[in-house]
């Protein structure tokens, strides 16, 4: 078993593919493993100290469904002495007023079990009206990736924001030789704005 548990709730597969992605090509091999929560259950997550969530955002800002009926199963484990990163997929111009909000969403219902999460994201270089992720300073409380209108951006935003995380993640290991962008900054539960 790796030592990151990726964990994603994807209607379209979208977000799939990008825990996929993570796993296969920006983190050592070996280093983690990837769940549906349409399947995962409290005991997966407990068995990791470190974790990814991904997360798409449906209709006017809500949950998917497999997300939303995941949550009861988190209030099972203990996320005070766990490192947990995310990542989450929206449309900028399709939903402007609304972009990534289960991102921001799944972010508090975290901070609200005493996970330590990390891997902002900036806000710099997507055009929306508003988003529940957006922390109000300048950064996204995770990735933020937008495959039907950015893709070619995907493959550059998650080499940055991985290399940013991995020391967090996976304390001791070499880092993956990629570009970091000195703006991704790791983040504590502290500098979150009021959702």
């Amino acid at each position: 078993m790796g030592r990151i548990g990726i964990f994603f709730a994807s209607e379209t597969r979208n977000t799939a593919e990008v825990a996929r992605l993570i796993q296969q090509h920006y983190l050592p091999a070996g280093t983690a493993d990837v769940h549906d929560l349409e399947v995962a259950d409290a005991a997966q997550v407990d068995a990791y100290e470190s974790l990814i969530f991904g997360t798409s955002t449906m209709g006017c800002g809500n949950f998917s469904s497999t997300l939303e009926a995941f949550l009861p199963e988190l209030d099972k484990v203990d996320l005070s002495g766990k490192t947990v990163a995310l990542f989450g997929l929206g449309d900028q111009y399709g939903y402007p007023a609304e972009f990534c909000d289960a991102l921001g969403l799944l972010y508090v219902e975290l901070l609200r079990r005493n996970a330590y999460v990390i891997g902002s994201w900036p806000t710099a270089g997507y055009s929306y009206e508003a988003s529940r992720a957006d922390l109000g300073d300048g950064s996204f409380c995770g990735l933020v990736l937008d495959q039907d209108n950015q893709p070619q951006l995907t493959e550059h935003r998650l080499a940055n924001w991985i290399t940013a995380i991995q020391p967090s993640l996976l304390p001791g290991t070499p880092p993956i030789a990629l570009q970091r962008e000195a703006s991704v900054r790791p983040m504590t539960p502290g500098n979150r704005r009021a959702a």
